[in-house]
C-alpha cells in the first residue's frame, strides 16, 4: 500500500510541474506574441472593425518575402502550429520560428514608426 501512494504521489507530483510549465508557456506566449487577427469579442464598432482588417491587410502586404508572408498566413490566420508549417514548406521548424520571428519584428517597427 505504501509503495502504491508513493507512486500515486509521484505521478500527481509530475503532472503539476507539467501543468504548470504548459502554463507558463502560453502566458509568455501570449506576451511575446503580436495578435495579427483583430479581436471581434470585445463588441468592437464596424468601422474599428474595418480599420484593423485594413491594418492588419496592408502590414501583410508590407511583408517582402513570400516565405515570411505565407508563414504569418498560415500561423494567425490558418492557425497552424510552426511544425505543421515546416512540413508544408519542407523546412525545419527552427526556419519557421525565425522567420517568424524576424517578420514579426519587422511589423512591429512598422507600427511603432
Amino acid at each position: 500500500m505504501n509503495k502504491e501512494s508513493n507512486i500515486i504521489d509521484f505521478y500527481k507530483k509530475e503532472l503539476k510541474r507539467i501543468a504548470w510549465r504548459l502554463q507558463y508557456k502560453a502566458r509568455v506566449k501570449s506576451k511575446r506574441e503580436f495578435p495579427l487577427k483583430p479581436n471581434l469579442s470585445h463588441g468592437d464598432f464596424f468601422t474599428e472593425h474595418s480599420d484593423n482588417k485594413i491594418l492588419v491587410q496592408f502590414l501583410i502586404r508590407s511583408i517582402s518575402s513570400d516565405t515570411g508572408k505565407k508563414i504569418i498566413y498560415e500561423i494567425y490566420f490558418n492557425n497552424k502550429t510552426e511544425t505543421q508549417v515546416a512540413k508544408e514548406m519542407d523546412i525545419s521548424q527552427q526556419a519557421v520560428n525565425k522567420w517568424k520571428t524576424k517578420i514579426l519584428r519587422s511589423l512591429c517597427q512598422k507600427l511603432s514608426s
